[in-house]
């Protein structure tokens, strides 16, 4: 007698996964934009690092390290205070791909000095597409990188640093850092009483001879599994920057006890600490008093990488969601071809394209900025700008992502639910909208002259495109008002716009052109694909977008 079939369908009309593909070759915005900005001699090696994050087994280290998130190991099993943090293989394995490829220092020499060239430039691609794939444990990466611009008022410290940093090895083992492989760092400036405003920390830094000892708290300490953490404490002589490291130059286990880690919205693989410090040991960095000024050079670092890790995220759900219309049929017809999903697939891909443009022109600022007073200035006014509309950009357009795929990008098995998750944290980390619109009239306060040209420098980029000048006007005007605080926000963004638009033109004029007359002619729809494009420009975008 033949067994019955409990076989209920068979699974057809489902697009494949999205893995296994050139992070780089098949994304036309991300290779032309570093072209544009000085980096097409790395074109082979950005090739292979694509290759590299857009395989199916990055992709699987990414879930698996977001689904088995960091456990706090607060003691060992005799009582000993340890204060370790536990991570799953897949978590180390994300670490140690970047660290390869120099994610977390390409951008410095061995002595700690800006490398030069397009270095920048490189390292923003390559941060772009590893944020794509798992953007958690870009934390620490990030904050290692810029660690190094505050250790440079310490230059003692960072020639006995930057050896063990400058490495392209990654050493997840608990050990004091100068035995290490390579070692990563964390920051902690956030207080329960302050957040935003530093100044009122609490956290006091007492002389021990030649060192110090800190005692107080951070509400937000992050990565804690680092090797050693900038952190701001009040000395004699006002707030101060120091360096803490895990262990004691004895070799014991310094006084840094983690009280929990955060349980976060998103940005679960990495850990987030409450921490207390019980008299840690830690070395000054700076001059007492000026411990915002030397952090700030970190800071700015961080910043930028917000916005890149942001436009990464983006151009992540645009990819996903185009694959999937192109894969996916409803009505007789592929989701690609139905004229109201190309409107929003396409208004999508516009956007990534000036996110991208953009982002890759602030950082041809950075890798300038030491020889270049002009592109200096631009870095100033722009980092906080771009930071604003590029990481306010992201939920929004990732919820029209996961749109795309239907209930498909609703469910946690995929990508598009996590980068959800994911994308509030880059508009309120290293300072939220707020702060950076104050931080863009402070640049102009303080630098006025310097500003204004830069704003001259985008009138004469955006010359002719549609709104360009209008919205010139309206920047200076705005930014002139007495009660300029008041609309900050609305400046800031048109500031932000105008650079997209300028940064859009150096890559492709056409589509600068349609990014001005969406953007700037008028004020775009709050929804994607509520524009009027031509046939033609829908079918170069997507094309762009995604062959």
């Amino acid at each position: 007698m033949p067994q019955p079939s409990f076989a209920t369908h068979e699974v057809f009309n489902q697009s494949p996964p999205f893995e296994d593909v050139d992070l780089f070759t098949a994304d036309r915005p991300l290779a032309e934009a570093v072209a544009a900005n000085g980096g097409a001699s790395a074109e082979r090696e950005l090739s292979e690092f694509g290759r590299n994050w857009g395989s199916a087994a990055m992709a699987a280290r990414g879930r698996i390290a977001n689904e088995n998130t960091p456990k706090l190991r607060t003691f060992d099993s005799r009582g000993n205070r340890r204060d370790e943090v536990e991570f799953h293989p897949a978590y180390h394995e994300l670490m140690m791909h970047s660290a390869r490829a120099g994610v977390h220092n390409s951008t410095w020499d061995a002595q700690g000095r800006p490398a030069g060239g397009a270095s920048e430039v490189v390292r923003a691609a390559k941060f772009y597409m590893a944020a794509q794939v798992e953007t958690g444990h870009l934390c620490p990466i990030t904050m290692t990188r810029a660690a190094v611009a505050a250790l440079a008022v310490q230059p003692d410290l960072l020639a006995k640093t930057m050896p063990v940093i400058g490495t392209r090895a990654y050493d997840p083992s608990f050990a004091p850092w100068p035995t290490k492989r390579g070692m990563t760092l964390g920051m902690g400036m956030t207080e329960k009483q302050g957040g935003t405003d530093v100044r009122s920390n609490m956290t006091r830094a007492d002389r021990d001879g030649d060192s110090y000892r800190i005692t107080g708290h951070k509400w937000f300490m992050s990565a804690p599994m680092c090797d050693a953490f900038l952190v701001l404490a009040q000395a004699e002589e006002g707030l101060t920057c120091f360096f803490m490291p895990r262990f004691a130059p004895d070799g014991s286990i310094n006084a840094v006890q983690f009280q929990r880690l955060k349980d976060k919205l998103g940005n679960r693989s990495n850990a987030s600490s409450e921490v207390e410090f019980a008299g840690a040991y830690a070395q000054r960095v700076g001059d007492e008093g000026k411990g915002i000024r030397t952090i700030i050079q970190m800071v700015q670092l961080t910043r930028q990488d917000c916005a890149i890790a942001s436009a990464g995220l983006m151009r992540s759900g645009l990819a996903h969601a185009l694959h999937h219309a192109r894969h996916r049929s409803v009505f007789q017809k592929h989701l690609a071809d139905q004229p109201l999903m190309q409107a929003v697939l396409s208004d999508m891909a516009l956007h990534v394209e000036a996110s991208v443009a953009l982002v890759m022109r602030l950082c041809r600022a950075f890798d300038r900025a030491p020889h270049d007073p002009n592109e200096a200035a631009y870095m100033r006014l722009l980092t906080p700008a771009i930071k604003y509309w590029v990481c306010k950009s992201a939920p929004g357009f990732l919820y029209e992502a996961m749109e795309c795929l239907g209930g498909n990008g609703y469910v946690e098995e995929g990508i598009l639910a996590r980068h959800y998750r994911e994308s509030p944290v880059n508009a309120i980390w290293e300072g939220s909208g707020n702060v950076m619109c104050l931080d863009v009239l402070r640049a102009l306060s303080r630098e006025a002259e310097a500003a204004a040209a830069v704003l001259q420098g985008l009138a004469g980029e955006t010359q002719g495109l549609p709104g360009a000048s209008e919205t010139v006007a309206f920047v200076a005007k705005a930014f002139r008002r007495p009660d300029g605080e008041r609309v900050a926000r609305l400046a800031v963004e048109k500031l932000a716009l105008l650079a997209a638009a300028a940064a859009l033109n150096q890559v492709s004029p056409k589509l600068a052109e349609l990014f001005a007359a969406t953007r700037l002619a008028g004020n775009h729809a709050s929804m994607y694909g509520a524009v009027d494009l031509a046939s033609d420009d829908i079918r170069g975008l997507l094309e762009r977008a995604l062959p």
